[in-house]
């Protein structure tokens, strides 16, 4: 995967970039170097240096289990599943917890079967929408959204409320959550608005490590993704809570020293906490896509930030750059 987000930063270089005259890294926080990267770069680059074409492609792949059997998993060796939307065990939305269990055991012994002797087989990393609790699987704990949360202004029970949902979703096999959202909203007729934890930007940085921590683990410590912990992934980036009218996947037309300080407050101290999967955002800065701004993804993310995981699009949003498709 971390192949994926080097080739992701090399194509959005090729589309696009951050508009005239806002090029300002020094406006935007740093953060503490990852001791433990040094170490797992030199593992991922030995084994991207033994991949096929074909496999390095796969692993930029996140399939759906709508569109994917295991079986066919063992022949193409993506890299990554999701059950998106109402997509369950059986197409039944009602599955219990075993049939979950099973499925996701299913994907991950095709992944590690037949690697082809050049490499160690690569298990999948399975991802779903457990935004405020496991809310896909009977009988999981549902929590408040965000909105809920910052109103309780509580980052010790966002922290707690993240272990627990980390603990149901690691025990149906799956090891990466789509959350949480780091918007900060700034106008009510966003439809998503219930996602962001706060229109203050100070409550967003505060909640946002709590929540790393909660699911993942302290990083640096033995409870770090140790089991019954789960990946994270921190998201939008960036400024999906500060499009122009509330208009979702639309245009956030701010400075940059407003995006840095406002709608990225979330980001630093999120990546301090260890986050290691950034989501990008269907909408745009300035007119230019989230998914297609190498100054914002690579320049700032990667570098001045120093975050070292990778980059996942949103669902299909690669479509909407130009000469794209799904």
């Amino acid at each position: 995967m971390l192949s994926a987000a080097l080739i992701m930063a090399q194509f959005a270089t090729a589309v696009g970039g951050a508009p005239a005259g806002s090029v300002h890294p020094n406006l935007w926080p740093s953060t503490s170097p990852d001791p433990a990267a040094a170490a797992a770069d030199r593992v991922a680059l030995d084994l991207i240096g033994r991949m096929t074409l074909e496999e390095k492609i796969g692993q930029m792949i996140q399939a759906d289990i709508a569109s994917i059997t295991p079986a066919e998993l063992r022949r193409y060796k993506l890299g990554s599943i999701l059950a998106g939307g109402n997509a369950a065990p059986g197409a039944n939305p009602r599955s219990e917890p075993q049939a979950w269990l099973d499925l996701v055991d299913a994907y991950y012994q095709a992944s590690v079967a037949d690697p082809g002797g050049t490499h160690p087989p690569i298990p999948i990393l399975f991802g779903i929408d457990a935004v405020h609790g496991h809310a896909k699987v009977r009988g999981a704990t549902i929590f408040p959204h965000n909105i809920g949360l910052g109103a309780a202004h509580d980052p010790k029970l966002i922290e707690r409320i993240g272990e627990a949902t980390a603990a149901e979703v690691a025990a149906t096999g799956i090891d990466w959550t789509f959350a949480p959202t780091l918007a900060v909203v700034r106008d009510v007729r966003w439809g998503r608005s219930y996602e962001s934890y706060s229109e203050s930007p100070d409550l967003v940085a505060r909640y946002a490590p709590a929540m790393v921590r909660g699911l993942q683990g302290e990083r640096g410590s033995p409870q770090f993704m140790a089991p019954g912990r789960t990946l994270s992934s921190i998201k939008h980036f960036l400024g999906d809570g500060g499009t122009l009218a509330g208009r979702d996947q639309g245009d956030t037309d701010v400075t940059e020293s407003v995006l840095a300080r406002v709608h990225a407050a979330g980001y630093a101290p999120a990546i301090d906490a260890g986050a290691m999967i950034v989501m990008a955002s269907y909408s745009s800065w300035n007119g230019t896509k989230l998914h297609a701004d190498h100054y914002l993804l690579t320049d700032v993310l990667k570098g001045r930030m120093r975050f070292g995981g990778f980059v996942v699009g949103d669902w299909d949003a690669h479509e909407q750059i130009a000469g794209c498709t799904k």
